[in-house]
């Protein structure tokens, strides 16, 4: 098993090149969940009117209909330890990506508002799963000097299925004559729009035939050996180093058994670092950042826009998000997880306001709301500078915390603890945001900028340094 890199600096060089390149790659695959994770989340976004005027229903049960999902990925994240200490991190992503298949045709071709809405709870199921097996698995086999970027693949996949939902939606909506509305076929474009995740989704389930299962998992049920050979082509070494990290690794788990929902209890109900990993994921979402991704191109037809339009803007906000992202996966491993969440805190706190500093001026003509222009660009240039900074910071960096500030033998049932808070404070947003639009939409807005403020001194006080620290360092 010893691998070296033939004489000289510039062999051993190679060596890890090439292991890194090949953890990047198992990665990226694993982050596939992620893409999905994304898709599935954001491409309602252009079928929200068109399902509204399909059903006849009102805001209310449109924003039921919407966040329906959120409930099923409360489900799906809190299953997800114990199915993965169970059946493994891969079958787990397997079972992942039959949900996603299946929910895609069943959302494609609902009858009523009420198995459309059951449908979105299945697939919410699997962007659960998803959003819990990906970061711990990417975790679990990244070297500790590149965890974090590789941990920021998940969130780069992320926002690539949205951005990727939102350019179906206008090409399909394009083709369609310009609204989700319209027949394009034998069904509606919304429909297509559903439809479409049906192709990531059989990719996820491909990869997933291809990738190791995690060392961390295999030396939890007695495969050391196996997981040896995973060690020893993600970190590289010799026998002794492999052999000394599945050692380090056995006294960080502390017990065979897999972790359960007691082993979580503390103090205060909690452990203190079950309570931390729940604030941020909590705080991730309760800035508002869905509303973007679940509402934006219903929102700017609120204010105005053209349907065609709107559609566009959306894409234009997810291209800035991957803008974002790609920052923070340079940023993350050279200067921390802390800075870039009080910078992220700040610059969502300020232009959020500005957000609904512009959204405050818009003008009823009729049954209608309309934006002046000066006011619409500051709304657009507020709306896109909180995407940025929550896709340079909280937007990746929670993700990477959730993945590695966990101490091992927790790791699992922490991380479906955390990120099943993280959907249920998701669907409080995502339902109640139509019915605050129709109260005040720059009230709504200023209620996300306080959660942003309050982030800010939250992460200043509670959140410690995880850069460069081995996962079995990690003690909570």
């Amino acid at each position: 098993m010893t691998r070296t890199g033939g004489p000289g600096a510039g062999g051993t060089g190679r060596a890890e090149g090439a292991g890194l390149a090949r953890v990047t790659l198992i990665a990226a695959a694993a982050a596939m969940g992620g893409f999905l994770f994304g898709y599935d989340s954001a491409v309602i976004n252009g079928a929200v009117d068109a399902i509204q005027q399909r059903f006849e229903v009102n805001s209310a049960v449109l924003g039921f209909t919407v966040a329906s999902t959120l409930l099923g990925s409360v489900v799906g994240a809190a299953i997800t330890g114990w199915l993965a200490d169970r059946r493994g991190r891969i079958s787990t992503m397997r079972i992942a990506g039959v949900l996603f298949a299946v929910s895609a045709l069943g959302m494609a071709l609902p009858f009523s508002i009420l198995d459309l809405t059951a449908w979105r709870v299945l697939s919410g199921v699997a962007i659960g799963i998803a959003s819990v097996i990906a970061p711990t698995y990417i975790a679990e086999v990244s070297p500790a000097a590149y965890r974090g970027r590789l941990a920021s693949l998940q969130q780069l996949a992320i926002v690539l299925g949205i951005a990727a939902s939102q350019l179906v939606n206008y090409l399909l909506a394009s083709l369609a004559g310009g609204s989700a509305h319209n027949m394009l076929g034998p069904v509606q474009a919304w429909q297509w729009m559903l439809a479409a995740e049906l192709v990531p989704a059989l990719v996820y389930l491909l990869v997933s035939l291809v990738i190791p299962e995690s060392p961390r998992f295999l030396v939890r049920v007695g495969r050391a050996d196996e997981a040896g050979e995973v060690l020893g082509r993600v970190e590289g070494g010799g026998d002794r180093q492999v052999a000394r990290r599945i050692a380090d690794i056995r006294e960080a788990l502390g017990s065979e058994r897999p972790a359960r929902l007691r082993d979580l209890r503390g103090r205060f109900g909690l452990l203190p670092i079950v309570w931390v990993g729940m604030a941020l994921s909590a705080f991730q979402q309760l800035v508002g950042i869905n509303v973007i991704f679940y509402y934006s191109s219903s929102l700017w037809q609120s204010v105005g826009v053209p349907e065609g339009d709107s559609l566009l803007l959306s894409l234009f906000t997810s291209v800035i998000n991957i803008v974002g992202t790609v920052v923070a996966i340079l940023l993350v491993d050279r200067i921390g997880r802390r800075p870039l969440l009080l910078v992220g805190s700040a610059g969502m706190t300020v232009t959020l306001a500005a957000t609904a500093f512009a959204f405050s001026h818009a003008t009823v003509v009729g049954d209608t709301a309309q934006l002046g222009f000066g006011w619409g660009v500051v709304a657009l240039t507020g709306a896109s500078s909180f995407v940025l900074f929550y896709g340079l910071s909280w937007g990746v960096v929670v993700w990477v915390l959730l993945g590695e500030m966990f101490p091992l033998r927790i790791r699992a049932a922490a991380m479906g603890v955390a990120t099943a808070t993280q959907w249920l404070a998701n669907w409080l947003v995502t339902v109640s945001f139509p019915s605050l639009r129709d109260w005040n939409l720059s009230g709504a807005y200023l209620i996300y900028a306080a959660f942003a403020a309050i982030s800010f001194f939250f992460v200043w006080k509670c959140v410690k340094e995880t850069r460069g620290k081995t996962l079995e360092e990690m003690t909570g």
